[in-house]
C-alpha cells in the first residue's frame, strides 16, 4: 500500500504520537458523537472547530490550485495534449453525473420517501431560503459565463473563487507552455511553491481529529436523532442511493480500468473521514492532489482533471439533487410524467454546472431546477432545510470518491499512469 510522500528536502514526516492520523480522525468522529448525545446544548456550539479547520484549509485553496493546474499544463509542453486530457476528463465526469442523476430519480420512484406527506406550499414559510432563491434567479447562461472572469486577478484569489482561479491557472500555463524554457525557471519556482503550500496543508491535517469532533458533534447536538427521524426515509434514501452508487457504478468502472476500488478507498481513508466529519470536500481537495501523485498520476494530468471535477463530477450532489426534486413532488402531492422527470434531469445538468462556487450551491441548484420547471412547488426546499447537513456527509465523500477515481482512469487512459508506484490499488 502506498503511503503519504515525505516533504520535499528529504526529511520524513514524524510518526504521529497518537497514532495514525486516520484513527485519531475516527477517533474524534466517534467522541463527537458521544458528546452530541450526551451534552446537545454544548455540543451545538463546536461547529466552529470543524469551520476553523475547513478555513484553513480554504486559505490555501486558491494559491494550490494555481500552482498545481498551471505547472501541470507547463510540464505538459504540447497544448495538444492539454485539450485531450481536458476533453477525456469532461467526458468521463458527464457520463458519471448523468448516471448519478438518473439513479437519485429511480430511487425516488422505487422508495416514494415524500409520499404521504401531503404538504401544502402556501403554508411553508418561503422566507427561510429567499437568499437561496434570489441567488438562483440570478443564475443564467450568460451571467455564469460572465462570472467565469474576474474583475481582477487579485479579487479572484481574495473572493476564492474557484472556477475563476482555475481559467486564469490554465491561462497562464499555457502561455508557460508555449515559451518552454524560457520561462523554465518560473515553472520550477510554482512547483516549489506548491511543496511549500503542502508543507503547510500537513501541519493543518494535525487539526483534523478536533475538526471531526467539532464537525459531528454539532450535527448530532443541533439535529439529533429526531431531526433525522422527521424526515427519516428522505435521509436513508439518500445515503442507501449514495453507498450503491460507490459500490455499483464506481466499483464497475474501477474493475472495467483494472482498479482496486477497496484499496483506493483504503489509501484515501483519513481524507475520506475528514470529509465525513465536516461535510466538505474542499477540506481535503490539496491532500488528494498530493496523495494522487503520490501513486503514479502524474503532475500535469492531476493539475487539469481534479480542478475540473470540481466544477463537472458533483455526483454526490446529483443524486441529492434528483432525489430531493422528486421527494417535494412527493411530499406536496405534485403528479409527475415521465417526460417532465426527464426535463428535470436536463434542467439538473445544466443548473448543477452553473452553479459551481456558489455558497449554498446544492439549495441554489434545486431553486433554479424547480424555479425553471414551474411544475414542483419552489416553497417545497424549505422541507429540506433541517436534513440538508446531515446528508451532505455522503455527497461530499462520492465527490471525492468520484474525482481520485477518475484522475486515475483519465491517466491509465492516457497511458501515463506508473502503476510501480501504486501498489495493490492497480491490478
Amino acid at each position: 500500500m502506498p503511503e503519504r510522500p515525505a516533504p520535499s528536502g528529504g526529511v520524513a514526516t514524524p510518526k504521529p504520537v497518537l497514532g495514525p492520523l486516520w484513527l485519531q480522525v475516527l477517533i474524534g468522529s466517534a467522541l463527537g458523537v458521544v458528546a452530541g448525545i450526551v451534552w446537545p446544548h454544548e455540543a451545538a456550539e463546536t461547529a466552529f472547530l470543524a469551520s476553523v479547520f475547513v478555513k484553513l484549509i480554504r486559505m490555501l485553496l486558491a494559491p494550490v490550485i494555481f500552482a498545481t493546474v498551471a505547472v501541470g499544463i507547463a510540464r505538459m509542453g504540447n497544448l495538444r495534449e492539454v485539450g485531450r486530457v481536458g476533453l477525456k476528463a469532461i467526458v468521463y465526469f458527464e457520463v458519471l453525473s448523468t448516471i448519478s442523476l438518473v439513479m437519485g430519480v429511480l430511487a425516488a420512484e422505487l422508495v416514494r420517501p415524500g409520499a404521504g406527506m401531503h404538504v401544502d406550499p402556501h403554508s411553508l414559510d418561503t422566507g427561510l431560503v429567499a437568499d437561496y432563491v434570489q441567488a438562483a434567479t440570478r443564475m443564467t447562461v450568460q451571467s455564469f459565463l460572465l462570472n467565469l472572469i474576474p474583475s481582477s486577478i487579485t479579487m479572484a484569489f481574495a473572493k476564492n473563487d474557484m472556477l475563476q482561479v482555475i481559467l486564469f491557472a490554465v491561462l497562464f500555463g499555457i502561455v508557460l507552455a508555449k515559451m518552454g524554457e524560457k520561462l523554465g525557471k518560473l515553472v520550477d519556482l510554482l512547483d516549489q511553491l506548491a511543496l511549500a503550500l503542502f508543507g503547510i496543508v500537513r501541519l493543518v491535517m494535525y487539526l483534523a481529529p478536533l475538526a471531526a469532533f467539532g464537525g459531528m458533534a454539532f450535527t448530532i447536538g443541533k439535529y439529533g436523532l429526531g431531526g433525522v427521524a422527521a424526515l427519516g426515509e428522505f435521509v436513508v434514501c439518500v445515503y442507501a442511493t449514495s453507498a450503491l452508487f460507490i459500490v455499483v457504478v464506481l466499483g464497475s468502472v474501477a474493475r472495467l480500468a483494472g482498479i482496486r476500488l477497496f484499496a483506493l478507498l483504503s489509501y484515501l481513508r483519513e481524507e475520506l473521514l475528514i470529509v465525513f466529519s465536516t461535510s466538505s470536500s474542499e477540506a481535503v481537495l490539496p491532500q488528494v492532489i498530493e496523495k494522487l501523485e503520490a501513486i503514479g498520476c502524474p503532475r500535469s494530468v492531476v493539475g487539469l482533471v481534479v480542478p475540473a471535477g470540481i466544477t463537472f463530477n458533483a455526483d454526490g450532489t446529483a443524486i441529492y439533487l434528483s432525489l430531493a426534486a422528486l421527494f417535494i413532488a412527493q411530499a406536496t402531492g405534485t403528479p409527475l410524467t415521465l417526460g417532465q422527470e426527464a426535463v428535470i434531469l436536463l434542467v439538473l445538468m445544466l443548473t448543477s454546472k452553473g452553479s459551481a462556487g456558489v455558497a449554498g450551491a446544492g439549495f441554489v441548484t434545486l431553486a433554479a431546477t424547480l424555479a425553471t420547471m414551474t411544475t414542483i412547488p419552489l416553497a417545497g426546499i424549505v422541507l429540506l432545510l433541517g436534513v440538508d447537513r446531515i446528508v451532505n456527509p455522503p455527497r461530499a465523500l462520492i465527490n471525492v470518491i468520484g474525482n481520485s477515481l477518475g484522475t486515475i482512469i483519465v491517466a491509465l487512459w492516457e497511458k501515463d499512469f506508473d502503476r510501480a508506484r501504486a501498489g495493490n490499488i492497480v491490478r
